[in-house]
């Protein structure tokens, strides 16, 4: 097991990455200061993992939420269902909650945790490869609305997040891909070694080669943990993390939310967002080439949807915390391996990007 500090002051926690995690019952007993216990999972999930968390748990009192598994139901009426059971079950402001499954529920359940009662602690147990490298360090959690993905939400930091490797192995292929592509962007925004070791290695991560699928997520949880220590709430260098994100999210939107995966939006939206950095004059030829070539044989998407034409896409993508006094600022690539912070783009680079990239 290793043990990666976010180094946050007062709120730094572990996150601990290994192979039989769940059975590790001082990894939740030291983490949890109550008796009270809320465990908040998925239709998907709760089969296959619930049980090994409850046993950890025999000493506590401990309730259940079991939500229903999709993006599409990330929304502030599904986390009244967790709200309900801690309002019904009378659990008090100590009380623990853990998120047990992908980034959906360790969005909602992190953002159910910092609002119950103003704020109870929480432990992240990510169970998909995206939340692992991604989604559930750095505190962020929310919920979608109608007119924009995580516009409603909350910094707020777990007490651990425990990512056991083990749980991958019930992952279907798609969403492995799909966090695949969370672990390129690091190597894009930051990383050029991390990137070269990606594209000699995608096909180990595909074939689930329990060797490279570690060191990715560890090298991955660094480069965020990192990050987060110098930049909590994202009013500098954090921003680069989004890399992709606006045109991601924009087709999540757009497309209706569940029928992309997040890490498939943000493949797109990072293709999209090489193209305009090689009108900016930045990228060359040789490296959109690269990286599209790494998303395509990491079985992504690289090409937007056709429903989305160029005015609905700046339309979805005005609905965005990046952008300032309605301006779309964008994270782009000066080089494989550096990110610029948000930039103003000139309104016909980015429509020459909308029209024209993957539109044959």
């Amino acid at each position: 097991m290793r043990k990666l500090p976010v180094e946050l002051g007062d709120r730094s926690y572990p996150i601990y990455i290994g192979s039989g995690l769940l059975s590790q019952l001082e990894l939740f007993t030291h983490h949890i200061k109550s008796k009270q216990v809320v465990v908040v999972t998925n239709e998907t999930i709760a089969p296959l993992y619930l049980p090994a968390v409850l046993k950890n748990l025999q000493d506590y009192r401990v309730e259940t939420v079991i939500l229903p598994d999709g993006e599409q139901f990330k929304t502030l009426d599904f986390v009244s269902q967790i709200f309900d059971k801690l309002l019904a079950c009378k659990f008090s402001r100590n009380a623990t909650l853990i998120a047990l499954g992908g980034g959906v529920i360790g969005d909602m359940g992190g953002f159910a945790a910092a609002c119950y009662q103003r704020g109870i602690p929480f432990l992240q147990i990510p169970t998909t490869l995206l939340a692992q490298v991604d989604s559930s360090v750095g505190g962020k959690t929310g919920v979608n609305h109608p007119l924009g993905k995580n516009m409603i939400g909350a910094f707020y930091q777990p007490q651990c997040v425990i990512a056991d490797a083990d749980v991958l192995d019930t992952l279907d292929d798609r969403q492995l891909a799909a966090g695949l592509a969370e672990v390129i962007k690091y190597g894009l925004i930051r990383d050029a070694e991390f990137f070269g070791w990606l594209e000699h290695n995608i096909d180990a991560l595909l074939s689930r080669d329990k060797q490279a699928l570690a060191y990715a997520i560890e090298r991955s949880c660094i480069n965020k943990a990192e990050i987060v220590a110098e930049d909590e709430t994202e009013t500098g260098i954090r921003a680069t993390l989004n890399l992709g994100h606006t045109f991601g999210h924009a087709i999540e939107t757009g497309s209706g939310y569940g029928k992309y995966l997040h890490g498939e939006a943000v493949a797109i939206g990072t293709c999209q967002a090489a193209d305009l950095s090689r009108r900016k004059g930045w990228l060359n030829d040789g490296d959109v080439e690269r990286i599209i070539a790494l998303f395509k044989r990491a079985g992504l998407p690289i090409v937007p949807p056709e429903q989305i034409d160029s005015d609905r896409f700046l339309e979805l993508m005005a609905v965005d915390k990046k952008n300032v006094d309605g301006q779309i600022r964008l994270i782009l690539l000066e080089k494989i391996g550096m990110a610029t912070l948000p930039v103003d783009v000139a309104r016909e680079l980015l429509e020459m990007t909308l029209k024209i990239y993957g539109r044959g």
